[in-house]
C-alpha cells in the first residue's frame, strides 16, 4: 500500500506561481513512476508530468516550460513547482504513483488539491 498526500494548492493570479507537495508513505520501495495529474471541470484527468524510475521526467504538452517536477527521495517526497499559471491551469491536482507488484502494477491517487487562477 501506498499513501499520498497532496498541499499547496489556493488562489493565484495569473502570471503567479505556486509550488504543489506530494507526500508519500507506505511501501514507497515499489513505486516506479509518480506524478501529477489534473482534472478541470467537464474535461477528462490529464497528464501533467511524470518522473519515470525516479530520473527521465515528462510533461504534458500545456505545461512544457512553465512547470516543473521533481522529487526529494531523503523526504518521500513530490514536487511541482507551477510558473507563468494561466487561467486554464485551473483544475483538481491530483498527485498519482505507480507500484509494482510482481508482473503488474497498482495505481495510487491522492485526494486532490484545488488550484484557482484567476485573470
Amino acid at each position: 500500500q501506498v499513501q499520498l498526500v497532496e498541499s499547496g494548492g489556493g488562489l493565484v493570479q495569473a502570471g503567479g506561481s505556486l509550488r504543489l507537495s506530494c507526500a508519500a508513505s507506505g511501501n514507497i520501495f515499489s513505486i516506479k513512476v509518480m506524478g501529477w495529474f489534473r482534472q478541470a471541470p467537464g474535461k477528462q484527468r490529464e497528464l501533467v508530468a511524470n518522473i519515470v524510475s525516479g530520473t527521465n521526467t515528462n510533461y504534458g504538452n500545456s505545461v512544457k516550460g512553465r512547470f516543473t517536477i521533481s522529487r526529494d527521495n531523503a523526504n518521500n517526497t513530490l514536487y511541482l513547482q507551477m510558473n507563468s499559471l494561466k487561467t486554464e491551469d485551473t483544475a483538481v491536482y491530483y498527485c498519482h504513483a505507480a507500484a509494482l507488484t510482481g508482473p503488474s502494477s497498482i495505481n495510487y491517487w491522492g485526494q486532490g488539491t484545488q488550484v484557482t487562477v484567476s485573470s
